[in-house]
């Protein structure tokens, strides 16, 4: 009756007897000690409360005592004649029958009733006393349509079955989820593996995105830095193109540098607005970094919780399963199969419902990295076509008003008419100073001759 559900599959890596390794071997990855304090509070609440507390618990507390109530249920078969649930126990080493598993979206699982660790009595009316697991099956596979399942519900508390090893387990899967497989191996830690699992190229994705709003937020506040400097800069060419201006007293050229100076407050004034519209561009990144993702990470870590405790019941599942199987190999039936199997089926029901919580925190975690996923397509358009039109606009108002202001080339009338400058200014270079020099040598030669070309008068 073993049917495959939709959730990932559950492998196990199991490693014994392995040699000691040096201790300069291994490189841990300093992630590996990052355990929630809760993991570890439960595993002291736990071990404090046993009694000599010297002493290590039984790998599941006694639950002999489990009270059953009797039911009866009557599930309408699928189209492959199945109802989604496998059994286990049975003659010759169990004296009762139970449900190990109820597949997902099948009549068992829509119906609700049975669950994981409750006892099958009968099949439609006929006692399964005595009969192996193999036969039971067969009995419901000869049913064809409606099947009636006679059962012993187990009244089982959750909490009886969260012992102190599966608190240790579910603290060893947290530390051996950021080893890489050698690692682990190398170590020895048994450990159950979700194969298959595409959440976990989900989350990768969800890193990479994250990265790339990270560097888009750093890369837009150094644009906005620059732009800031650039319109200062602009304005400060105004300011000294106007004082120039201002103080040229030819009118064309006045009028020209002030022309000029009016351009650059211009683009000062154009660069103040792309500021203005690009900001909350960064407020936007800012949100979806810091609070969006943020979210969905803290969804995660509770979905890890649940998915740590869930492996760490399936690898429990598996332990006492190779327990079983290794006793009857040796023709020792264990005590606790033997009288009805009490503390397996506890764990199996455990194990059904952290499945079951495991889903549908695994369920969230979808819907919300959808719903990033498409606020990240939606947003990232928005965010640059608001961008590239912005910039394109600065460009296009910065052309015109500098094709408007072409004032070159301007005349600068420097001749002395105009400009008075005193004596102080006059600049004299070494030419005309020997020029000097040799009139007045000629004025002396012509003074010793008595002879006067030109009157000093």
């Amino acid at each position: 009756m073993a049917r495959p559900g939709p959730a990932a599959v559950i492998c196990f890596s199991n490693t014994h007897d392995l040699p000691q390794m040096p201790s300069n071997t291994l490189a841990l990855p300093s992630q590996v000690c990052d355990v929630p304090p809760s993991d570890m509070t439960e595993a002291v609440a736990l071990f404090t409360r046993l009694t000599p507390p010297f002493l290590m618990p039984s790998s599941v507390p006694s639950v002999s005592g489990i009270p059953t109530v009797p039911g009866t249920v009557t599930l309408k078969k699928d189209s492959q004649n199945l109802i989604g649930i496998s059994i286990g126990g049975g003659a010759q080493y169990c004296p009762c029958l139970y449900i190990v598993q109820v597949f997902d979206n099948t009549p068992a699982a829509l119906d609700g009733t049975v669950a994981a660790g409750d006892e099958i009595t009968g099949v439609n009316g006929k006692s399964v006393k005595g009969k192996t697991k193999v036969e039971v099956a067969k009995m419901i596979q000869v049913v064809k349509g409606e099947v009636t399942i006679h059962y012993n519900k187990l009244q089982a508390d959750p909490k009886q079955g969260k012992s102190l090893d599966i608190v240790l387990k579910k603290v060893k899967h947290r530390l051996v989820e950021n080893m890489s497989s050698g690692t682990a191996d190398a170590l020895g830690l048994s450990r159950a593996i979700l194969c298959n699992d595409g959440l976990v190229k989900r989350l990768e994705e969800l890193e990479r995105t994250a990265e790339l709003y990270k560097g888009m937020t750093e890369h837009t506040k150094s644009l906005l830095r620059a732009f800031f400097e650039l319109s200062q800069t602009h304005r400060a060419f105004g300011d000294v193109f106007s004082v120039i201006g201002v103080r040229e007293p030819q009118p064309a050229a006045s009028e020209a540098f002030v022309k000029f100076a009016d351009a650059h407050r211009s683009i000062e004034k154009f660069g103040i607005r792309l500021l203005k519209t690009i900001k909350p561009m960064l407020t936007d990144l800012n949100t979806y970094l810091n609070k969006a993702i943020p979210d969905t990470r803290l969804t995660i870590k509770k979905y890890l919780d649940v998915k740590f405790e869930y492996l760490s019941y399936c690898l429990k599942v598996k332990e006492m399963d190779d327990e079983e199987y290794s006793c009857i190999a040796l023709g020792e039936p264990l005590y606790r199969v033997s009288t009805g199997n009490y503390e397996y089926r506890l764990v199996l029901r455990c194990r059904q419902e952290a499945r079951t919580r495991f889903a549908k925190m695994r369920k969230d975690v979808l819907e919300k990295i959808e719903l990033l996923d498409q606020k990240h397509v939606q947003d990232i358009v928005f965010q640059l076509q608001r961008f590239v039109s912005t910039m394109s606009k600065y460009n296009d108002d910065c052309y015109a008003v500098l094709r408007d202001a072409d004032v070159f080339p301007i005349e600068v009338d420097l001749a002395r008419t105009t400009l008075s400058y005193g004596q102080k200014d006059v600049f004299s270079d070494g030419a005309e100073e020997e020029e000097e020099v040799g009139e007045r040598e000629a004025r002396r030669k012509e003074e010793a001759n008595g002879e006067k070309l030109i009157d000093d008068a």
